[in-house]
């Protein structure tokens, strides 16, 4: 089964620059990478090529991102995502609009999302999305 896998995943295994023991979040991502069961979404990538100053940097994450294709989103998605937005809200647990998008995306796509972001527990206990764990 392919796994969502979350802008802060992503950021942790490419910002490691440094020696020493390699996160286990670090590590299951590589085995999902090695598996093929990665799932981009494009508001992850957006997310992840934003902020970087143009030039050889992003060309090479930009290149790097294109061995995962984008599940693309839907209309259904977007409302399911603002519903999401607005049903969590009512029970004071704030998000963004992507966080809620990649939730709409697992549920309607039946994908377990991979995080290390503390709200997708929150979400969670609100919505019915599926949070990987490590084994």
């Amino acid at each position: 089964m392919n796994i969502i896998v979350d802008t802060c995943v992503w950021s942790l295994a490419l910002r490691r620059k440094t020696a020493g023991p390699i996160p286990p979040v670090v590590i299951e991502l590589q085995s999902l990478v090695l598996d093929g069961r990665v799932q981009m979404i494009g508001a992850i990538r957006q997310e992840l090529l934003s902020g970087i100053k143009p030039g050889q940097q992003f060309k090479k994450l930009e290149a790097h991102l294109r061995s995962f294709p984008d599940l693309p989103s839907t209309t259904e998605d977007h409302v399911l995502a603002a519903k999401y937005f607005n049903m969590c809200r009512t029970k004071g647990v704030q998000g963004s609009n992507t966080d809620f998008l990649i939730c709409a995306m697992a549920v309607n796509h039946k994908l377990p999302i991979f995080t290390s972001d503390e709200d997708f527990s929150y979400f969670a206990k609100h919505l019915p999305v599926t949070l990987h764990s490590i084994d």
